[in-house]
């Protein structure tokens, strides 16, 4: 095989395996998510969401979404095979908790607001 061979072989397995890993990020775009906005006047330092008779779970938030802040909350994979309708509430800086609000998280640009 000539030199111009190998390097038209070369070529085409770059492009392939570029093809091949920019299909694998795509998967990573299609986890489930939705944001959070906060309205209050107090920070958000816990989000948690359960389905119906289910105990609680929460989002890694960091410290938390700050007043007038917007948060992207990403689904843990294990929770793909569960209910799109369940409930979420938050947890405030000064301790008070939103009440427990039932939603459609298979709703595309879902975005929740609390005030």
């Amino acid at each position: 095989m000539g030199a111009w061979w190998k390097q038209a072989l070369f070529v085409l397995l770059g492009v392939a395996a570029l093809a091949v890993f920019s299909q694998a990020g795509s998967a990573v775009a299609g986890d489930y998510s939705f944001k959070v906005h906060n309205k209050s006047a107090v920070g958000i330092t816990k989000v948690l969401v359960r389905e119906a008779g289910g105990s609680w779970g929460s989002f890694d938030i960091g410290t938390m979404i700050e007043p007038g802040r917007t948060a992207k909350l990403v689904w843990a994979k294990h929770t793909n095979n569960q209910d799109c309708e369940q409930w979420i509430k938050v947890v405030y800086a000064d301790g008070s908790e939103a009440k427990a609000t039932k939603f459609d998280f298979c709703e595309d640009d879902l975005e929740i607001e609390f005030e």
